[in-house]
């Protein structure tokens, strides 16, 4: 048993080792009741929160403003960049509400849901229904799935505004529960005129991310991405991946999109919870391989909500989509309803800094034979291929626009990457990208190199390098001129003109 012990060098998890590693995927936190406390809030940020969610599905929009608006100073107390998720509702699928609040199926039992009926009067027999074309988008065989597949019911038929079914796997059945069809195929459009209205708050309060909830093309992103120029935001747009149809699309939702999220939740209801952990991992590797941004959400860390440490599965499902190569992992309700959303953050702060030391983590042979469309694509890709074959301590990317940063964060690698820039807006971008790390950084020359002796001297002051460290740097010239990286220089700290 010792020597097993020994093979597995147990000293990497020792508690003080884990703490002084620097974590390089980003955690997301939802923020809610819980986090309202001005402790608990302090304390999340304290324990490694990168980006903030606001869950539109609940709260009034002033309640969202707030939250963001605290978590951004607190986050400017601690030193630190925190971005700001929006997570728009989407075209939920409901049935309407029962007079007496809740009935019980049993297996074998018809039960109609009925497009033209009270959304208030729901009985034994039958429920109303918020989404009008269900009739036409159901026939005889469909399985539809209740209250994200606790309750099954096979079509019998459709009558009109009735969609009649027999109840396959029963049980309790209470208020406006969510209603999906296996295998996909219900048509509603991603953005509701709800959504729309909450894409001009997430410009008014500069959300960094916006998140569409159930898109099916690239067309439904475009239109997000439209809408919030319109309004005047400048966020990135996260696709949420939790339909059947989107999968079938799937190349195309992640090329318009910034960010993908993989929300596991509808979308295990949608295609089989079994064929959920394959798709992620396809998933991951294919955002990645299209220089895009990757969140793993969804029940991550969901008995933390009670309790006050995670199950053993718990951490192996994060560690996998950390090994995996997710940028960030994703915490719903643990923290914005839970118990312990302090304690939640913490656990994920310490699997993820465990599981990244692993070699699948820190070494690549990404995108080898793979040509580049832009010269900035080029020097990123240049610098990190130095820095996985050099004894390199840090990367200094000096940008405008973050997109330097994101590309070098697509390789795998053990080297953080910090990405200085003038712009608040930029910095709160990059807090999506796996082993990225913004620092404020104004230019004060127009010298490339009095630049960069200066971008050395803020990394040395900041105690990520000292004498003799080398240090490969990015940066434009001319310089501030956003998607202009064009420069790549390896220096060695305190001797910055000798290579």
């Amino acid at each position: 048993m010792q020597k097993i012990k020994e093979k597995v060098e147990p000293d990497i998890y020792s508690q003080e080792l884990i703490k002084n590693m620097l974590r390089r995927t980003k955690i997301v936190a939802t923020l809610g009741p819980a986090t309202d406390d001005p402790k608990v809030l302090d304390k999340i940020i304290e324990a490694g929160v990168d980006v903030v969610r606001l869950n539109f599905s609940h709260d009034k929009t002033e309640v969202h403003k707030q939250r963001a608006e605290a978590a951004r100073d607190r986050a400017k107390a601690h030193g630190r960049e925190v971005g700001v998720l929006v997570d728009l509702q989407g075209p939920k699928i409901r049935i309407g509400k029962f007079k007496n609040k809740k009935i019980t199926l049993a297996e074998g039992d018809t039960f109609i849901l009925d497009v033209d009926y009270s959304l208030t009067e729901g009985n034994q027999e039958r429920v109303g229904v918020t989404y009008r074309p269900l009739a036409q988008d159901v026939e005889r065989g469909v399985t539809l799935l209740l209250d994200d597949g606790r309750l099954v019911l096979w079509v019998d038929q459709v009558d009109g505004s009735q969609v009649i079914c027999r109840v396959v796997v029963g049980g309790e059945l209470s208020d406006s529960k969510g209603i999906n069809r296996q295998g996909g195929g219900l048509s509603a459009k991603a953005l509701t005129d709800k959504d729309k209205e909450h894409i001009k708050i997430a410009a008014e309060i500069r959300a960094d991310y916006l998140a569409i909830s159930f898109p099916c093309d690239a067309d439904d992103v475009n239109e997000a991405r439209e809408l919030l120029r319109a309004a005047g935001g400048h966020g990135g747009i996260v696709s949420k991946i939790e339909r059947a149809d989107a999968i079938q699309n799937i190349e195309s939702i992640i090329a318009a999109s910034d960010v993908i999220m993989i929300a596991r939740g509808d979308l295990g209801v949608e295609i089989g919870d079994a064929a959920v952990p394959p798709i992620q991992k396809r998933l991951i590797k294919m955002a990645r391989s299209m220089n895009k941004v990757v969140i793993t959400a969804t029940q991550m860390m969901e008995s933390m909500i009670e309790n006050a440490i995670p199950t053993r599965a718990e951490v192996s499902d994060v560690a996998n989509a950390v090994i995996d190569g997710t940028d960030a992992v994703m915490l719903s309700a643990e923290t914005a309803a839970g118990k312990h959303a302090v304690a939640a953050v913490s656990a994920m702060d310490r699997v993820c800094r465990v599981a990244e030391q692993t070699r699948e983590v820190t070494h690549s042979a990404h995108r080898m034979d793979v040509g580049f469309e832009k010269i900035d694509e080029a020097i990123a890709m240049a610098t990190m291929y130095s820095a996985n074959h050099l004894p390199v301590k840090a990367i200094a990317s000096l940008t405008e626009s973050g997109s330097t940063a994101k590309w070098m964060s697509r390789i795998s690698s053990g080297v953080p990457i910090y990405a200085l820039t003038p712009h608040a807006e930029t910095r709160r971008k990059v807090t999506l990208f796996r082993g990225v790390y913004p620092v404020s950084f104004m230019l004060t020359s127009n010298d490339p190199a009095a630049v960069m002796q200066e971008a050395v001297d803020e990394l040395r002051r900041r105690g990520a390098v000292r004498n003799g460290d080398i240090v490969v740097l990015t940066i434009g010239e001319p310089l501030a001129k956003p998607g202009g990286t064009n420069t790549m220089k390896i220096v060695q700290v305190g001797d910055l003109h000798s290579h």
